[in-house]
Formats: structure tokens, C-alpha cells, sequence
């Protein structure tokens, strides 16, 4: 394992690669850990990363004005923090560039999303001066990030054997048998077509069959917006045909990826975090177009980053010349209004 030094913050990445933000939590030794195999797997270096600020507070004296914490006592801390985490990755053969930055963290990482292949956050943090990555950061960056990012929930240290992170004695249950699959959340929307398509790489790569799931929630008396008596048999027939257009078209990007559609009743949130338990990867796109088969960004992402089982690859809205040839291979959901 090569390790450099603590770079200055403000620094651009000396080549692209992979962004973890850590701060000392078992969330963030969860993703650290994901993030080093994952740096390994692709031959990319590894950016291990925490932020601080220097928090400004009242003097008690009432002519005092304002004061600050000593920098250097904060940046210590930091430091403290980063050489821990460097610790995890011993027999990790990846080459690690340990960086301190100062500033908020959803800005410092959300500026380095600018030149990463690669965001890993864990899913929650400790909170305090330095534990700024986690929490609402693992919130805010998926839907901002200009790459894609990874958000690596606590449970996910039983697979990467250190199942002592975030265990609770007594209370935790078993972890689900991990299935050798891809899986990613569709709803037609141009947003999941991106993410199909980068699903369906993140299969390649790993040499792995996709699974493609479209959730249709259940439909009662609240939803008064629904306009007529709807035909659930209608519909799945329609989508259906549109799931097997979309199928088609992603094999001709990817033929020799193993591709298998499936339509599926249920909350969309909860059908995806419950493949996410028993899936090597889960992606989702960072919108969606809500409406009956709706299931991506928004509350139901939201849900599904929050309470996943596994690790979750959010990717962002770009441009991509291969969505322009999906409607030669059949119909699609007309554009939400």
C-alpha cells in the first residue's frame, strides 16, 4: 500500500480517482474500507479525506467580541482522525493520498466530486467539529456530487469482514447471504435510463448479471389524485413491453452483460431496500419522475439511502449520447409533465 502525506486543502486531485470522506465513525471506516477495495478493484488511487472548520463563538466578557478555537488544536484532531483511518487499509494494495481540508465538508467533497471518478460517504456520521462528512452530507452530496457517488451503510462491515462496526449486541440480526448481482431501480424516466446504463458497467466490470427492477406502489383511497379507476393488469402488461424495450436496448450497449428484468408490486423504497440486503451493488439515478411507477431521487431515494442494507451507487443527470437510440428498440413512458 503506498501512502502519501497530508496534503493542503484547496488542492485539485493529482489524477482522478476515488473520494472517501471519513471521520473517525464506524460509518466511515465502513466506507473507507469499500472504498479501498473498490480503488483496488479499478487500479485508481484513493483520496482519503476529512474537513474541519474553525468554529467562531461569544466570549463570555461582554466587550470581548468574538473568539475562535485555536486552528491548530482542531487540525490535530484531524489529523488524529486521518491516521486512524489510515490504519484500516494495511494489506490493501491501493495507493492512498490522506488530505485535510478546511471547510465545510458537503463543499469540500462536493468541489473534489468536480475531478473524482469516485464519492464514497457511510450513511451517518458522529457529528462535532470534524465529524461533518456523514449525516446530512451523505444526504445532500448524491443529489449534487458531478460524479457518481457510493453511500456505504454501517451493516455493510459483516462483508467486508469486520462485522464488530456498528454491531449492537444482542440486537443484530444475521447478515443476509450476499447474491452476486447488480441491481438497479428503473421508473422510464431519462434519470434511470442513466442509471441502467451505468448500472449495467458496474456489471460488466465485476463480471456480474444486472437485475433490473420497476416497483409499482399499491395503489388505495388516499391517493385522490389518481384520476380514474386504474387497471393493474392493464398496466403491467404496458410496462411490461416497456420493460423489454429497455432490456433490449441496454443489451445492445452491453451484450455480453447477463440482463433480466423484473416487475414487481410494493412501496418502491422498501422493494429497493430490500434488494439492497442481498445485492453486491444497488444504483439509482438522482431523479425520478414520481407517478405510478415513479421510484427514484426524491423521498423514495432518500428513503432507500437512508435505511439500505448494502451498498448504494447513486449516479448524477448528464448528458450521454447512447440515451438518444432507446426509442428504436420500443415504446417508452411518455415524458412526465
Amino acid at each position: 500500500m503506498g501512502r502519501g502525506h497530508a496534503e493542503e486543502s484547496s488542492q485539485g486531485l493529482a489524477q482522478h480517482g476515488i473520494v472517501v470522506g471519513v471521520d473517525g465513525s464506524d460509518q466511515s471506516t465502513c466506507a473507507l474500507l469499500w472504498a479501498a477495495r473498490e480503488a483496488e478493484r479499478r487500479k485508481a488511487p484513493l483520496y482519503v479525506v476529512t474537513a474541519y472548520t474553525v468554529p467562531v463563538f461569544a466570549a463570555s466578557s461582554m466587550d470581548a467580541g468574538y473568539a475562535t478555537v485555536d486552528d491548530e488544536v482542531i487540525r490535530e484532531s484531524a489529523q488524529t482522525v486521518l491516521n486512524d483511518a489510515v490504519t484500516h487499509l494495511e494489506g490493501i494494495a491501493v495507493d492512498v493520498h490522506p488530505r485535510i481540508e478546511t471547510g465545510d465538508a458537503a463543499g469540500v467533497l462536493l468541489d473534489l466530486s468536480e475531478e473524482a471518478e469516485l464519492m464514497v460517504v457511510g450513511s451517518r456520521g458522529r457529528g462535532g467539529f470534524v465529524g461533518r462528512l456523514l449525516g446530512s452530507v451523505s444526504s445532500a452530496l448524491p443529489a449534487h456530487a458531478k460524479c457518481p457517488t457510493a453511500v456505504i451503510p454501517v451493516c455493510t462491515g459483516a462483508r467486508l469482514g469486520h462485522p464488530e462496526l456498528g454491531r449492537k449486541p444482542g440486537k443484530d440480526k444475521p447478515p443476509a447471504a450476499v447474491e452476486p448481482v447488480v441491481v438497479v431501480g428503473v421508473d422510464g424516466s431519462e434519470q434511470a435510463r442513466m442509471a441502467s446504463l451505468a448500472a449495467a458497467e458496474e456489471a460488466r466490470s465485476r463480471g456480474l448479471p444486472l437485475r433490473v427492477i420497476c416497483s409499482v406502489a399499491p395503489f388505495n383511497g388516499s391517493l385522490a389524485w389518481v384520476p380514474a379507476p386504474v387497471d393493474r393488469e392493464a398496466l403491467h402488461a404496458d410496462l411490461a413491453v416497456q420493460l423489454a424495450a429497455g432490456r433490449d436496448w441496454l443489451k445492445s450497449h452491453y451484450p455480453d452483460v447477463d440482463i433480466r428484468v423484473d416487475l414487481m408490486d410494493g412501496p418502491p423504497a422498501e422493494v429497493l431496500i430490500e434488494a439492497s440486503a442481498t445485492s453486491e451493488l444497488l444504483v439509482v439515478g438522482t431523479r425520478g419522475r414520481g407517478g405510478f411507477a415513479g421510484m427514484l431521487m426524491g423521498s423514495t431515494s432518500q428513503g432507500v439511502l437512508h435505511h439500505a442494507r448494502g451498498p448504494v451507487l447513486v449516479v448524477p443527470d448528464r448528458p450521454d449520447p447512447r440515451l438518444e437510440d432507446r426509442s428504436s428498440f420500443g415504446p417508452m413512458i411518455a415524458p412526465a409533465r
